[in-house]
């Protein structure tokens, strides 16, 4: 709080990191400010001071603050350009009551839980992504990525500060490489200051590797102790690993590569079986909503282990959304699939609904509104080739929507452990360049990231380089499937549970009984694709476990079960 004859009252609630703060802190000093600490928040609340509205526009970090301006009496909100952190809201007897979490929003009495017909299309046709600006409640909302938002006796307002800018891309080849490997720099080591222990995830792919190797050149450089580095994996997964072409290979090879290469301290740390299926439920309740199962549950325990001796780590998210990373960039079927490329099991997910409540929400129109209307928002350019044209709406898609459900996976997952990850291929600059490449520039060769390889090819080496894409590790120990099943058999002993009303218990029993292969289609991208054992897709037996062990189990959501509003 700030309070003195200069600058009136202002209360601020802040989370997260602004990047720039030593810039903007020059800058406030030349207009007169004076600071009594360090810290980035006292940089950011004299930032709004000295700015007001127009602030989002100075900022770089990821951010979501409000401020309560007692001379204008207004409330002002903001979220960062890419929706990193996250902001809920909800307006009740003209009062606004907002928070970092859903959960922390029902702890005030007003605030009920009301799962609607939109709310249930959400949950079932979007999930585990989410339309931006939504939630699966009832009158219950966020402030998009790249909006602030004000409240006053007037009102609420909300505006876009930000958003990616068609427009003709004039570098060559060579121009294009030296202004990307310069944001990517620029980003990377605004991102390495930090006055807590720091490091990085290291997978030997791509996107870690360019992050560690830009990193542990930096320390060495100002003299910093070594690298840390740290690097997931399972129990007997050496043993279990089927090849895919989803998981083409494992990671330790790579792993050995960079960290001699670059001489990093490195840390692996082993998951076991009974412990992933178990945080289950503590990864649903750090995400508030039915999530990615194992995938969210692996990285809640990852992020619990660093945080032992770490408290920050930059990671490779992101550059296969900016970059053009995914299959569905690259495959005729998914360009030409009329929906999202990540989601395409409609008929499944429908089936998942109790009969009498999927005559009332049809999934597929929900979808394809949704499809349509974030396609509306893309701008493109006379100029454009068809193929960029194409590859610019895919793009836009990926950005909006998959890339906003792993960015809010990382988050919750990280802070869940007092944890920080942060996303240096985020930074909204570099992604405004990129977005205007040529997708003939962009994926260079032919390849998935093909821009990002060449230019990676002059300081990494070469087996990192042409390493296909391989996502995020998962386990493929046979024993996690079982206890995953064992654990969904037994909630669905209970033919009375509530849970009965909205899912099709005959369907999930079926499923169940045919070990999964009775539903065969991934049900989002390749991060939740089946394991190969006889065929089956034991993930989206994963994931409907995970719906009924998130509604019936967890006090935050039981009593929402008994108030739809199917009519209304």
């Amino acid at each position: 709080m700030i309070e003195n004859y200069s600058f009136g009252k202002y209360i601020m609630c802040y989370n997260g990191q602004i990047y720039n703060t030593e810039e903007l802190r020059d800058v406030l000093i030349q207009n007169g400010f004076t600071f009594s600490g360090h810290s980035d928040t006292e940089v950011l609340l004299k930032s709004y001071i000295h700015y007001g509205n127009d602030v989002v526009n100075h900022l770089n970090g990821i951010f979501t603050f409000a401020i309560w301006n007692d001379k204008k009496k207004e409330l002002f909100m903001a979220r960062d350009h890419f929706g990193i952190k996250p902001l809920f809201y909800t307006i009740r007897n003209n009062q606004i009551i907002f928070a970092s979490e859903l959960k922390a929003l029902f702890e005030h009495p007003l605030v009920k839980k009301v799962l609607d017909n939109q709310g249930i299309a959400e949950l079932f046709g979007i999930g585990p992504s989410h339309t931006p600006g939504t939630t699966v409640f009832k009158d219950i909302y966020e402030i998009k990525p790249a909006h602030f938002a004000i409240f006053n006796e007037s009102g609420f307002h909300t505006n876009r500060y930000w958003k990616l800018e068609s427009k003709k891309h004039t570098d060559d080849l060579d121009k294009t490489c030296k202004n990307i490997y310069d944001l990517l720099e620029d980003s990377i080591t605004r991102q390495l200051v930090s006055d807590v222990p720091l490091c990085t995830f290291l997978s030997g792919g791509l996107d870690s590797s360019i992050i560690t190797k830009f990193a542990a050149d930096y320390y060495k450089k100002h003299g910093l102790p070594t690298l840390n580095t740290y690097s997931i994996d399972y129990v007997d997964n050496d043993k279990n690993f089927v090849k895919s072409d989803f998981q083409p290979n494992s990671d330790g090879y790579y792993i050995d590569i960079m960290k001699n290469l670059l001489e990093t301290n490195h840390h692996s740390i082993v998951i076991d079986t009974p412990e992933l299926a178990k945080y289950l439920k503590d990864a649903m309740i750090a995400r508030d909503m039915p999530g990615m199962a194992d995938v969210d549950s692996s990285l809640l325990l990852f992020c619990k282990n660093v945080k032992k001796e770490m408290t920050v780590s930059l990671t490779g998210e992101c550059a296969d959304e900016i970059f053009g990373g995914y299959p569905w960039f690259f495959r005729e079927d998914s360009l030409k699939s009329g929906t999202f490329p990540w989601s395409i099991a409609i008929t499944e997910r429908q089936n998942l609904l109790n009969p009498s409540i999927g005559k009332k929400v049809n999934l597929k129109e929900y979808i394809d509104f949704r499809y349509n209307e974030s396609l509306s928002d893309v701008d493109i350019l006379e100029s454009d080739s068809e193929e960029t044209a194409e590859k610019r709406k895919i793009s836009h898609l990926t950005l909006n929507w998959f890339m906003q459900t792993l960015l809010d996976r990382s988050d919750r997952m990280a802070m869940y452990n007092g944890f920080e990850i942060r996303v240096p291929f985020c930074d909204y600059r570099l992604a405004q360049y990129v977005w205007n490449i040529p997708w003939e520039m962009k994926a260079l060769n032919r390849r998935e990231k093909g821009l990002l390889r060449y230019i990676a090819k002059s300081f990494l080496p070469k087996e990192i380089v042409d390493r296909k894409k391989s996502p995020y590790p998962k386990t493929h120990n046979p024993t996690y499937l079982q206890a995953v099943k064992n654990m969904l058999s037994d909630i669905m002993k209970d033919k009375n549970a509530p849970i009965n009303d909205l899912l099709n218990r005959d369907y999930i029993l079926e499923i169940l009984d045919s070990n999964g292969t009775s539903f065969k289609r991934p049900w989002f991208g390749q991060l939740m694709m089946g394991m190969s054992d006889n065929n089956t897709n034991f993930l989206n037996l994963i994931l409907v476990f995970f719906i009924l062990f998130f509604i019936m189990k967890n006090t935050f959501f039981i009593k929402c079960i008994f108030n739809f509003y199917f009519f209304t």
